[in-house]
């Protein structure tokens, strides 16, 4: 068959997508609402220069760069409107569409309603009750510590910590833990597993649509070919073992296995096996995370690691922080301790990705900028946390006594490591539990240094 200007069928084709393409990229650059905002050329057309720096591992480097660059604009206050979220969060629907869950759930209406019945699980009151489980485990981990100190062996403290965050997770979701510590290392590469499909998610929720279609689908689950198959699978194991079980505590999974029993219009295990799988995957890499930052700046620092040691003395000898393992409640009331954390988690934020939300019919003024129906505007972490304007000049500095010095209040609320507003992590006491908790115990009975004291952390 002859095309216009004898041109094959496959020329003329492409030529037109070629157009279709340049018309596209020709109006999102120059005639699009947003085209005078300034930033990356290819930022301003395609999805792939987001893409590109999350696979390369610097997305977070790169925005602050960027930001300092052209100016920061503060749509922090943004997070606190009920927008919906981006469709980027559909893709956290795990191991596919069928399986939505809190975080996954775009519209606020929805997300809060979905969430009443979960809440409960992560109330600080329901989570300290596993904390003697808690310290169980990181006696474990405690003692993979006092193995390597005896040999004055090297330590990659990198992976013991992921093998006691995912342990952790599990005893308080699950009532027991996953073997990582018991083991000494990455049972059933589970951990390598989780680390690909955070990679894979984050890229994912760009283009939903390739995602449901080619993996995201109940073949594709069925298969467990995939690192989310093979984290859901392990999950619903465990919630399944956990609900057979006489002897488990009470925990997570005991709270929405009681929702479940109460409003059973509302949840149901589908509900329960995404929400754990969501729970163990995200709750883990990230405290694992804080804990390394903490140490690496802290150890570091001139003082920072011998003021808390001796903070922490003082303590003792008013008749705290003498268990094994530091207790929250005595770890929470050391104020330099406590600032540490904070800063730890300021200038090394565990998620580098932004809080997308969708400007509302009516469109969204802010500051002096009005943005239409429809625009994806996001506020990440990083950047707020490495402003001059809220933090001053020494924003990259690992500086504890800002804390505990100066407007507390204004930094409290720039604080912004889980989130905020209608979207705050969940599972966020878990962490401050943890974190609170070896981080106190490692600075009172561990002296540690890098091995080559000149190496960046990367």
């Amino acid at each position: 068959m002859e095309w216009p200007l004898g041109t094959s069928a496959c020329s003329y084709l492409l030529s037109s997508v070629v157009t279709l393409l340049l018309v596209l990229i020709t109006w999102r650059r120059y005639l699009s609402p947003i085209s005078h905002i300034p930033g990356p050329l290819t930022a301003s057309f395609t999805r792939l220069w987001h893409m590109y720096h999350i696979l390369t591992g610097d997305q977070n480097t790169e925005l602050i760069r960027l930001h300092k660059k052209y100016g920061i604009r503060y749509l922090l206050g943004l997070i606190a409107y009920h927008f919906d979220q981006a469709p980027w969060y559909k893709a956290l629907a795990l191991p596919d569409y069928r399986y939505q869950s809190a975080m996954s759930t775009t519209d606020p209406k929805q997300k809060m309603e979905r969430s009443r019945r979960l809440a409960p699980a992560y109330a600080l009151s329901n989570v300290i009750k596993s904390e003697p489980a808690i310290d169980e485990t990181a006696g474990m981990f405690l003692s993979w510590l006092d193995e390597y100190a005896a040999s004055q062996n090297p330590m990659d403290l990198d992976k013991f910590f992921s093998y006691l965050t995912f342990d952790v997770v599990g005893e308080i979701t699950f009532s027991r833990h996953f073997g990582f510590l018991e083991q000494g290392k990455d049972v059933g590469n589970s951990i390598s597993n989780s680390l690909a499909l955070n990679a894979y998610i984050a890229l994912a929720g760009y283009f939903r649509w390739l995602h449901v279609a080619l993996l995201a689908n109940p073949v594709v689950t069925w298969l467990s070919i995939l690192p989310m198959g093979h984290l859901f699978n392990t999950t619903k194991r465990a919630v399944i073992e956990r609900d057979e079980s006489a002897n488990a505590r009470w925990d997570i999974l005991a709270s929405w296995f009681q929702q479940m029993r109460q409003y059973p219009d509302q949840m149901n295990m589908r509900t329960i096996h995404t929400q754990a799988t969501g729970l163990v995957g995200a709750g883990s890499d990230t405290v694992s995370s804080a804990l390394q930052s903490f140490v690496y700046h802290m150890v570091r620092h001139p003082t920072a690691w011998s003021r808390v040691r001796a903070e922490i003395d003082a303590a003792a000898r008013a008749g705290r922080c003498r268990d094994r393992v530091v207790s929250f409640k005595d770890a929470s009331e050391l104020p330099l301790l406590q600032a540490c954390i904070k800063e730890a988690i300021r200038v090394f934020s565990p998620v580098p990705m932004g809080l997308p939300r969708v400007a509302p019919e009516q469109g969204v003024t802010i500051g002096r900028e009005a943005f239409p129906a429809g625009t994806i505007l996001s506020v990440n972490p990083w950047v707020i946390h490495h402003a001059e304007e809220l933090w001053g000049p020494d924003v990259s500095q690992f500086h504890p006594d800002r804390w505990l010095t100066g407007d507390v209040g204004k930094m409290e609320k720039y604080w912004v490591p889980f989130g905020a507003g209608y979207n705050a992590c969940p599972g966020q006491h878990v962490a401050k539990i943890e974190l609170s908790k070896v981080a106190a115990t490692m600075a009172r009975d561990y002296d540690i240094c890098q091995v080559r004291k000149n190496q960046q952390w990367k």
